[in-house]
């Protein structure tokens, strides 16, 4: 067991640094510092890819209220996010003026099509603006300040010098701009311009859990961090907490 957040930093070589995850069902932005997770400075966000998902399908039934919109399996509606969704680096701008809507066609294989307009940057946008699926918490880059801000101040230059982006939905084109972008506004409105968060978005980033993982797993040291089904049967779950604290 270990901190998704770890082994994404693990993925790029790092140890110390912030992990920013964005999958499927929930975004963190966890501070880790020499291997160990920073728990009470870590934050949630419960809007991730699935949620993204569901948005996109009710843009599209709402643009255009078609039986077959309405019954698109989840796979072709994740395709449709995948290919032609992207994070708008200016969305009220973008929203108010047609002329940047780019609209797009997507080919669903059985004949039709689909075209999407401004959906294409709407779908991404509750990750940065969570009120407008009616959450009350703060977008991702708020949270990732707030990690900083929560950890001891000797540290904070040093773990916004390694800001990992992880998981499949950050591959949103724009996505890293528009991240940075909004993470460095915060640090300078709150004061704290001295930090300059350097993000990590490597092109794989989507399976980086996976690789820290396995990177993990091979190093040496990491078989004082096993335990195997005789010592949980002769000590019972309160070996959990010893071993993986």
């Amino acid at each position: 067991m270990a901190s998704t957040g770890f082994l994404a930093l693990c993925s790029t070589g790092a140890f110390s640094g912030l992990a920013v995850e964005a999958g499927a069902g929930v975004c963190h932005a966890t501070p880790i510092y020499a291997g160990h997770s920073w728990h009470k400075a870590t934050f949630r966000l419960e809007v991730a890819g699935t949620t993204l998902s569901r948005y996109l399908r009710d843009l599209l039934v709402a643009a255009c209220p078609d039986l077959l919109l309405q019954t698109l399996p989840r796979k072709a509606i994740t395709q449709l996010k995948k290919r032609c969704c992207y994070v708008s680096l200016d969305f009220e701008g973008d929203l108010h003026n047609p002329a940047r809507h780019h609209p797009t066609s997507f080919c669903l294989g059985n004949g039709c099509s689909v075209c999407l307009s401004s959906e294409r940057f709407r779908c991404p946008e509750p990750i940065f603006q969570p009120g407008l699926l009616g959450h009350t918490e703060p977008g991702l880059p708020t949270l990732a300040f707030w990690a900083l801000q929560n950890v001891p101040g000797t540290l904070r230059r040093r773990l916004a010098n390694t800001v990992v982006l992880a998981g499949g939905s950050t591959l949103f084109p724009g996505f890293t701009e528009r991240l940075e972008r909004e993470l460095e506004a915060q640090c300078q409105q709150n004061g704290c311009g001295a930090l300059q968060p350097h993000l990590v978005a490597k092109p794989g980033r989507g399976t980086a859990v996976w690789t820290g993982g396995s990177m993990v797993a091979s190093f040496h040291n990491f078989q004082r961090h096993w335990m195997t089904r005789a010592m949980y049967q002769e000590c019972g779950s309160r070996l959990v907490h010893k071993v993986f604290d």
